[in-house]
Order: structure tokens, then C-alpha cells, then sequence
């Protein structure tokens, strides 16, 4: 799908990147109005042989996708959408929305939580999200990341489990190139620290920005019934660790829903 781009002048075009410079030197910086999705056509890129490293921000998306098939709607000017594509190395992928999501949550706001595995919460409601896919089996791997984020909140529909939020209620004067400045080196920092160490570093410091700790949730999507259990943090590799009737379980994918109320200790 041919794409049309350019670069606007308030986009931060130097800073992102230098700010990703030690990952990917030739990194290019594109601008498009409208796509269907930005991870979408970085993947089709990699598909068609191209692999030129590529930081892409849309104005808007069509079709923004989330995890487990979801699509992540938006409204010209109320979000912030782009996808980094590049070629990265690493030992264990295991944890990097996780490690992504911290750097991104540290970047805005002490208020900002992470909500396992890869979703930004604001006082209980969904700030943004990311989406990391990869293309290849050998070293390096194709590494697509994407960031969509509210700048002002959705209004809430049928299809939203979680209330909305917007950056606009911690930074009333937050627009997407400014935001994008902030979280540039943010990202490029994380995945560089990903990249040498992997996600157990970053434990401790993922644990204070945890929206899940001590609560009761419902973890669907993988075989058999959904699985209840009150979370008990991450393990080193990112797995979410849930105290089921069972005993301690590492959940590594799945669909998490907080329960809107308290379990007794007798169901577990």
C-alpha cells in the first residue's frame, strides 16, 4: 500500500532521531495524515523486503490495532499514534511491552500505572496502549512497536471495558509533537536497556507503577476456563503472577479483567 509522508515542521524530527541513534543510525522520521494503522504498514513493509528503520506518526488511524485483534479508535488531534520499526537483537523477549510501558509511564506522570501487560491507566481508566509484533525467526528480528495515546478522552462507547482517559487532564497544553519529544528518548533508552539486560532490572521499578497489584481479576484467552486470582506482581521475565485456588500461577498471555468487586478469601 503506497503511503504519502512528509515531515511537518512542529514534529520533532532531530530529537527522535538522536534519541535513536544507538539503535538504529539510519532511523528515518515519517508523517502521514490518515492510515489504516501505523504497526500495519510497518509490517507490510517487512513483509516486502523493506526493513528501513522508521519512526511512522499518523494524524489519524482508520484501523489502530490493539492486542488480541481490537481496534484502537481515535479522533484527529485527540491521540497520539506512531509505530518504531527496526531490527533488534535480544536474548528473551519476555517482559519488553512491560519494559516500554514503564519508560512511557515514567516519562509523563507519576499518576500514569501499567495495567499488565501492555495498557497505560490514568486514576483507574485507559490512558493508552502499546503493541509490539516482530517479522523473522533469525537475529535480528523485525521489531514493530506502537503507541497510541489519549491526549483528550474518548467518548465512551459500547465497546470500551475500561473508561477512557487523557493526557490533557495532567498537561492541558499536551500536543502530539511535544508529547512525541518526551517519549522518543524514553522508548529508544528502554528498548537500548531491553536490549543489553532484558525485563528483571526493571522489576522493582515496574512494581511501583503496577495498576493490578492486590487486585482481583479474571485472566481469558488461553485453553480452558478463565482463571480468577488476585495478582501478585510480575515475575522477572514479565510473566503476571496470580495467586489462583490452585496455588501461584505465571500467566504469559491472556486477557485480564479487574472484578468491579472483592472476592472473599473462601473462593480462592
Amino acid at each position: 500500500m503506497a503511503v504519502e509522508s512528509s515531515t511537518p515542521e512542529p514534529w520533532p524530527v532531530l530529537a527522535v532521531t538522536q534519541a535513536f541513534r544507538s539503535l538504529a543510525p539510519d532511523l528515518a522520521f515519517e508523517f502521514v495524515d490518515e492510515i489504516d494503522s501505523t504497526n500495519s504498514e510497518l509490517m507490510r513493509r517487512a513483509r516486502d523486503g523493506n526493513r528501513q528503520p522508521v519512526l511512522l506518526v499518523a494524524g489519524h488511524q482508520r484501523a489502530g490495532r490493539g492486542r488480541l485483534g481490537r481496534v484502537w479508535c481515535s479522533r484527529p488531534g485527540d491521540s497520539l499514534t506512531f509505530s518504531v520499526g527496526l531490527s533488534m537483537d535480544a536474548g528473551d523477549w519476555n517482559g519488553l511491552s512491560l519494559a516500554l510501558g514503564l519508560a512511557i509511564a515514567e516519562a509523563l506522570d507519576p499518576a500514569v500505572r501499567i495495567k499488565w501487560p501492555n495498557d497505560l491507566w490514568l486514576h483507574g481508566r485507559k490512558l493508552g496502549g502499546l503493541l509490539v509484533e516482530t517479522a523473522g525467526v533469525t537475529a535480528p528480528r523485525w521489531l514493530v512497536v506502537g503507541v497510541g495515546l489519549n491526549l483528550s478522552a474518548a467518548e465512551a462507547g459500547a465497546d470500551w471495558t475500561v473508561a477512557p482517559a487523557g493526557l490533557r487532564e495532567l498537561w492541558p497544553q499536551a500536543d502530539g509533537p511535544a508529547v512525541l519529544a518526551r517519549l522518543a528518548p524514553a522508548a529508544a533508552a528502554a528498548l537500548s536497556a531491553f536490549r543489553a539486560q532484558g525485563f528483571a532490572p526493571l522489576r522493582g521499578r515496574y512494581q511501583a507503577r503496577d495498576a493490578l497489584a492486590g487486585r482481583w481479576v479474571t485472566v481469558s484467552g488461553g485453553a480452558g476456563e478463565p482463571l480468577l486470582g488476585q495478582v501478585q506482581g510480575v515475575s522477572d521475565d514479565g510473566a503476571l503472577l496470580l495467586r489462583a485456588p490452585d496455588g501461584l500461577r505465571a500467566v504469559r498471555s491472556g486477557d485480564v479483567r479487574v472484578r468491579p468487586v472483592p472476592v472473599t478469601p473462601g473462593q480462592v
